[in-house]
């Protein structure tokens, strides 16, 4: 248990029910925010989100798309003929977080030269 300077505790408890902790463990992977990113623009076959990533291996792009349809950020839809073709899509849900993420993106940029060079493996 750690205190800041003004000496208010930061429980476990407190640190696991933290709203922004529980979104950041959904999202914070290597690969969501990319996905969002792309389905931000428009659908997308799982073919061409394979294409569109570089170094995403097939296993963890349906790992992320099937993580990221659990927690209701995006849709699989799937139709036509066989073979069906499935489009992912962002929900509403999604979208109003592609925009937050978007403006974290924004004050990243504004505020890199401020920020330490990322260290890989702490």
């Amino acid at each position: 248990m750690s205190t800041d300077p003004a000496g208010t505790v930061v429980t476990a408890e407190a640190y696991e029910s933290c709203a922004v902790t529980r979104l950041l463990r959904r999202i914070g992977d290597k690969w969501s925010p990319a996905v969002i990113r792309l389905l931000a623009e428009r659908g997308y076959g799982f073919n061409e989100l394979d294409r569109s990533i570089e170094g995403i291996s097939r296993r963890m792009l349906t790992r992320t798309l099937r993580v990221l349809e659990d927690e209701g950020f995006i849709s699989r839809t799937s139709g036509g003929p066989p073979p069906a073709r499935v489009e992912y899509s962002l929900t509403p849900l999604g979208r109003s977080l592609r925009a937050q993420l978007h403006a974290l993106g924004q004050w990243a940029d504004a505020h890199s030269a401020d920020l330490p060079p990322s260290v890989s493996h702490r």
